[in-house]
């Protein structure tokens, strides 16, 4: 089995030696997003919520790019700075995942990349 990298202008670049998502198969593994501005690179929100948004965003436009959709999501890890913050991203992501919910993590972290609240990375299954 092969693996297809993926990229799309719709969501950030990388910020370093890694890729988007990599797609094996009918599996799509997506890198953490992070709440840039897909074109100018700013980060997107003050709060927590948000900066959940974009990174929603971010994850959907890079599902796409693979042929899947936020439907299709298995499996998310919510990265947070601050804990406290989870009831605010939690209703963000609601809105995001209304149903066929996915299996989700949530962890608290020190520190994530440009200083940002919130990463959310995901497995999805194309059909």
């Amino acid at each position: 089995m092969t693996k297809q990298v993926i990229t799309t202008a719709d969501a950030p670049a990388a910020i370093g030696p890694y890729s988007q998502a990599i797609r094996v198969g009918n599996l799509v593994f997506t890198s953490g997003q992070i709440p840039l501005h897909p074109q100018t690179g700013d980060i997107v929100g003050e709060t927590a919520a948000e900066q959940a948004r974009q990174v929603l965003q971010n994850l959907q436009a890079v599902l796409q790019a693979a042929g899947a959709s936020l439907q299709q999501v298995v499996k998310t890890t919510i990265f947070l700075t601050d804990l406290s913050q989870f009831a605010a991203v939690n209703a963000v992501y609601a809105e995001f995942f209304p149903e066929n919910l996915p299996a989700r993590s949530t962890v608290q972290v020190a520190a994530l990349p440009r200083g940002v609240q919130v990463e959310i990375e995901a497995i999805a299954i194309v059909e």
